[in-house]
Formats: C-alpha cells, structure tokens, sequence
C-alpha cells in the first residue's frame, strides 16, 4: 500500500478563497479539512492580496500538504474582474509554490466532469457530490466545496513519479 498523501485543493476568489485539503491512501480519499479565506472588500488592492497571501500561509502551516491543485481562471467579459481573479489566482499558486510544493492547475469543466460526471454542472450538485465522495466534509461555503473538488479532481489525475 502507497504512502498516505495530503492535497490542497484551492478555488481563488479575491474576495474569497476557498481551501480543501484530503489525505489520498492508494483509491482511499479522506476529508481532512476546509474553508475560506477572505480578504476586506473595502481595502486596496495589494492590503487584499495580503490578506489572501496569509490566510492560505496559514493553511499550509496548519495542515502541511504535500501537493497543491488550484483551478484556472476562466476568462470573462469584465477584463476588470477576470484581472482581479487571475492576481488572486496567482497568490493562491505562489504561496504553495514558495513552500516547495508542485502546484498542479485544473480547469473548470475537468473538476466538474471529475466530481460530477459532466462539464458543465451546476455548484450545488458539486456540492451534493463532495458530501457523497468525502462524507465527513462540512463545507460552510460553496467556494470551501469547490475546492474540496479541486483536490479531490487531483487526487484522480495526479501523473509522474510516485503517482498513480
């Protein structure tokens, strides 16, 4: 039997950022922890991306994973926002990166075909299926589900050596 290995899964948001983290023994997968971390809406840009830059510090001092996943940003018509999003999207892939973590991406449809089986499903039915394949998550929020399934997606694709 494989070593136990733990994922954190990320789906950044600069308002909020959600974080999972699973503990993958063989096809095993294991809840291990979840949540959020957010940032003041009403503070600068870059007090923001500090914030996030801690909050996600945080976890991995508390949960120590040994790989990270995080979600690609999807592309859409506000230029505004989706910049926005790719700043946090880049906190949320440096700060592991810095730990000496690999940072594997997933774009959104393959979390959605892994966790539900189509492309294009709906948040609450990622929701409802991360409570099937991790029946002692407790998600408070859809973005801590989220990146519940960004691990879990991992957790099926990871390739190289010492994966499956």
């Amino acid at each position: 039997m494989a070593g136990t290995i733990r994922i954190l899964g990320l789906d950044p948001g600069l308002r909020r950022t959600g974080w999972g983290v699973i503990d993958v023994t063989g096809n095993r997968l294991a809840f291990v922890a979840c949540g959020t971390v957010t940032s003041d809406d009403k503070a600068e840009l870059g007090v923001r991306l500090a914030q996030l830059y801690r909050g996600i510090t945080e976890v991995l001092t508390a949960w120590s994973p040994d790989e990270a996943a995080v979600e690609h940003t999807f592309v859409n018509k506000d230029a505004t926002a989706t910049l926005k999003l790719g700043q946090a999207r880049g906190i949320a892939m440096v700060v592991p990166a810095l730990a000496g973590l690999e940072v594997a991406e997933y774009e959104p449809n393959k979390v959605k075909k892994s966790i539900v089986g189509a492309g294009h499903a709906e948040k609450t039915q990622i929701h409802m299926m991360i409570g099937i394949l991790l029946p002692k998550a407790n998600p408070k929020t859809m973005d801590a589900a989220d990146a519940l399934a960004v691990a879990v997606t991992h957790a099926h694709h990871r390739t190289g050596p010492g994966r499956r």
